[in-house]
């Protein structure tokens, strides 16, 4: 492709800017007002607890089915963020920039926050923009990081919905693009189903609000997660009965053990005497869980989550390394955040931590890593 249609391509618009700005304002509203669960977050360190509209579904039901009649109508083009995909990707990582950097103001302005919501101010400008100052910020009443994720999930999964109607469009809808859109939309639909899960998630309690988060959610999540799709829309690739078959399998395997996983964390989080798998749980220090999932490996969770990326990507077959991307890159998050979770746990529960690396001696990988 010639280098000045890229760049053209990649020039923000105020079209693409408003189409950004109206689904940002439709996440908003709806987040707020429409039915759903409070669900309480995890203690903080003063013992206060945020609390979460976990409404997702509902607000992605809805936003669907506004944008399908929409186009029923001739209102818009099913295929309209398709045809304007390079210039959205632009437009959000500007966006992204901007509110990191007013993020960090505001941050470094902030002095009546309680002793678990101030600002970790290092002194490294660089360091503290990526990587945030503030755990939990607010606007308006919307907690920003639970509110980016939400958008980065439903973003990634409009996107595919585009690249569809444009393949229809276009006459080149495949057996492999359906195949990975059905594989995303049912990630996508299980993520909102149990939004509740990501209130007790690392990137919830644990990780800053910086560049680094909210790049990953805006730009990252959506734009990279749906390289899959895009390649299979200019690209055609026909799969054998058997390689389909496989496909599946490594879905399905891959969601049991990432929803299974993450379930058990969460239900135990909620009551540690809770049953797994059927037994009363093994617990190390009354604090980590040592059965089910987790007492095979450490990070097991994670193992489920790259078969899933990995499910995303067989429908492109072997013939280009750039549809496997998205499963190198989270590959290589996913051990770089193992590394900080165990240096992190270690300083937590000391000893406690030593025992439960005794008795599961995985990290992600059982047998393997």
């Amino acid at each position: 492709m010639d280098l000045d249609v890229v760049l053209s391509a990649l020039t923000p618009s105020w079209t693409s800017a408003v189409m950004l700005l109206a689904f940002f304002t439709y996440l908003a509203i709806a987040g707020s007002i429409l039915p759903g669960r409070i669900v309480p977050g995890v203690p903080l360190s003063d013992g206060s607890r945020l609390h979460y509209r976990c409404n997702g579904l509902l607000a992605l039901l809805l936003l669907v089915s506004v944008l399908g009649i929409s186009s029923w109508m001739d209102l818009l083009s099913p295929a309209a963020i398709a045809d304007r995909g390079l210039e959205l990707l632009s437009t959000t990582f500007i966006f992204s920039v901007l509110v990191t950097l007013l993020l960090y103001i505001s941050g470094c302005g902030s002095h009546h926050q309680s002793s678990s919501l101030k600002p970790h101010i290092s002194g490294n400008l660089l360091h503290d923009w990526w990587f945030g100052i503030q755990l939990n910020p607010q606007f308006m009443g919307i907690d920003l990081k639970f509110f980016f994720v939400r958008a980065g999930m439903m973003g990634w999964l409009l996107i595919n919905l585009s690249v569809l109607a444009k393949s229809i469009k276009e006459s080149n809808t495949s057996t492999s693009l359906i195949l990975y859109e059905v594989f995303c939309l049912l990630y996508i639909l299980d993520y909102f189903f149990y939004e509740e899960y990501m209130t007790s998630t690392w990137d919830i309690i644990a990780e800053r609000l910086g560049f680094m988060l909210v790049f990953g959610d805006l730009v990252w999540i959506p734009f990279t997660f749906s390289i899959q799709g895009w390649w299979l829309l200019y690209n055609e690739v026909d799969l054998t009965s058997a390689a389909i078959v496989a496909n599946c399998l490594v879905f399905l395997f891959g969601y049991c053990v990432f929803r299974g996983a993450n379930k058990q964390k969460h239900d135990f989080k909620k009551n540690p005497k809770a049953p797994i798998w059927g037994k009363p749980p093994k617990v190390i220090g009354q604090k980590l869980l040592a059965s089910g999932y987790w007492g095979i490996a450490r990070h097991c969770n994670y193992l489920g989550d790259l078969l899933l990326a990995l499910s995303f990507s067989l429908p492109c077959g072997i013939s280009s390394p750039l549809p496997y991307f998205y499963p190198i890159y989270l590959f290589i998050l996913l051990i770089w955040r193992e590394r900080r979770d165990e240096a992190r746990c270690a300083q937590k529960y000391k000893e406690v931590w030593a025992e439960y690396r005794k008795l599961v001696p995985w990290r992600i990988f059982p047998y393997i890593y």
